[in-house]
């Protein structure tokens, strides 16, 4: 199966998913950013505990990150777990952005931020500055392994970015639903432990046919 082949059928199974979901309560580039964080090492619905309580808090801007005390903003997004770490980042990441202008944030400007790795700053790009950037994840690479596209989920991160990005149109919504059709599909079927049998693509898979089929 091909990379594009794949989108296609998540795309006619899922639908579009319409990422990333907006609160409507910050400007959407600073809470795609203060999202991505959060979602370091958690799942979205304790982001969602974190993001509505920074509301309730009126803490909606990276400006408001700054001024509030440290303790203060961890007691607060503690839902989304790590919250020691996280106020750290986002302290970090709002005193890198605050002044600066869009258009002049990169990559690499974004890497140089402490607790900024690769998945995070190209969530930010993505999704946050409409930038052609492919996300990868461990949902990404468990699924592309287990489909056959790749040998191996321990493929190095820009490696398999660079394979997706050179094989898919350049296109910054495709990119967008791609990757949150990745991630629907791992919850729902190709998870750590897969429901193989249930699986709409179970005939198209290189992992399910090798393990019922030799």
């Amino acid at each position: 199966m091909t990379i594009e082949e794949l989108y296609k059928h998540l795309l006619t199974k899922y639908g579009k998913q319409n990422w990333w979901p907006l609160t409507g309560h910050f400007e959407p580039f600073e809470e795609v950013s203060i999202g991505a964080i959060l979602t370091q090492n958690t799942s979205w619905k304790n982001v969602e505990k974190a993001l509505y309580n920074l509301i309730k808090n009126k803490i909606t801007s990276l400006e408001k990150i700054l001024e509030i005390e440290d303790k203060k903003l961890a007691k607060v997004i503690k839902p989304a777990g790590f919250y020691n770490q996280k106020t750290k980042t986002l302290k970090n990441f709002a005193k890198a952005v605050v002044n600066k202008d869009k258009n002049n944030i990169t990559r690499n400007f974004l890497l140089s931020i402490k607790g900024i790795g690769k998945e995070t700053a190209d969530t930010i790009l993505l999704y946050g500055l409409n930038k052609p950037i492919f996300v990868i994840d461990a949902y990404t690479k468990r699924l592309f392994a287990r489909i056959g596209i790749i040998e191996s989920e321990k493929i190095e991160y820009d490696k398999l970015r660079n394979f997706i990005e050179s094989n898919i149109e350049k296109d910054i919504n495709l990119y967008k639903e791609f990757h949150a059709l990745i991630v629907k599909h791992c919850k729902d079927f190709c998870k750590k432990k897969p429901d193989c049998d249930k699986c709409f693509l179970n005939l198209k898979c290189y992992n399910f046919n090798q393990n019922n089929f030799r």
